[in-house]
């Protein structure tokens, strides 16, 4: 988000949430014009003038948030849409984020919390709880090598490895083994199996992990 927010739509069934996320607004953002929605259907005719700035949950009385979401995206592609909910699974979360949400907050964040971590979308910081922020790093942490796969490893998959490691070609490693480039693939295919990457840069991240070079 670019610019203070001059329109914001907040779409929630239940009132105290309403009025805390109309409340975490009005601090981060004093002059915005504030709109309150309670349910798809008023969240649709609202989405017919300006938004900047939409404070979503998922949980509608009468139609899948989602759905309202993937509509505001199509009718305000410039609009800001930030989830606010109570679902923390993978299911609700990625589909929001394909679907073009720019924050997912869970309602356990205080008005004070949640105020901050809108101003902080100014500074291009994404409004995302804690629990959610450590999610979405698990999704993209490599699997760390175990010993056991370490030990499963036989010597030729080793030597592979090491000079894999250390910048050979899979047809040079195969002249330094003395082996055929055929043999050393499938060496370099038992190491990938034995320790679940999928890459030569997955390969090496494991070698030095392993403490192999």
């Amino acid at each position: 988000m670019d610019a203070v927010p001059a329109h914001i739509l907040i779409v929630e069934d239940l009132a105290s949430s309403r009025e805390w996320l109309a409340a975490a607004a009005r601090e981060a953002f004093p002059t915005a014009d504030i709109r309150l929605a309670a349910n798809a259907a008023e969240a649709l005719a609202a989405i017919q003038a300006p938004v900047d700035l939409a404070l979503l949950d998922l949980g509608l009385p009468d139609a899948p948030g989602l759905g309202v979401l993937q509509r505001l995206r199509l009718a305000q592609p410039q609009a800001s849409c930030v989830v606010t909910t109570i679902f923390d699974d993978d299911e609700h979360l990625f589909s929001a984020l394909k679907l073009g949400a720019r924050g997912y907050i869970l309602k356990d964040q205080s008005r004070e919390q949640l105020a901050a971590m809108l101003k902080a979308m100014l500074d291009g910081q994404p409004p995302l709880s804690p629990s959610i922020a450590r999610r979405l790093l698990s999704q993209f942490a490599a699997p760390i090598p175990s010993a056991a796969a370490n030990d499963s490893l036989t010597e030729r998959e080793r030597e592979v490895l090491l000079l894999v490691s250390k910048g050979y070609s899979v047809p040079q490693a195969a002249r330094a083994m003395a082996i055929s480039p055929h043999t050393a693939h499938t060496h370099i295919k038992g190491v990938y199996r034995k320790l679940a990457v999928a890459s030569r840069a997955e390969a090496v991240l494991a070698a030095n992990r392993l403490g192999l070079v």
